[in-house]
């Protein structure tokens, strides 16, 4: 079965990670898995002091679009964590990758060298 998984990139307010990390271990991850998100990983980024990641796994990008509309527009999100969580983050950005085509392109590059 093809997967898809979604990392998504939060740039956070400066001083504000150890709070987004509380949070996010606490509220919003435990929500997640309530509402059968495929949580693959989280945390705080090791490359500067304002970044952090999650990553999710989905099915397809139809199961992703239904998963992330169920749960943001869940009357548990707007009226639990979200407020603290937006007041954190000064941007985000999201990335998808299909994970048959990084196999895919796994096998056709393996033997170049940078």
């Amino acid at each position: 079965m093809n997967k898809f998984v979604e990392i998504r990139s939060y740039h956070l307010k400066p001083g504000t990670r150890a709070e987004f990390d509380r949070v996010a271990r606490e509220m919003a991850v435990p929500m997640l898995l309530r509402w059968a998100v495929d949580v693959v990983a989280f945390g705080p980024s090791p490359h500067d002091d304002e970044s952090y990641y999650l990553m999710r796994a989905y099915g397809s990008l139809a199961e992703r679009q239904q998963s992330q509309d169920d749960f943001y527009g869940s009357d548990e999100w707007k009226s639990g964590p979200r407020e603290a969580i937006l007041a954190l983050i000064d941007s985000f950005t999201s990335v998808v990758i299909e994970m048959a085509k990084c196999s895919t392109h796994r096998r056709r590059y393996r033997n170049l060298s940078f």
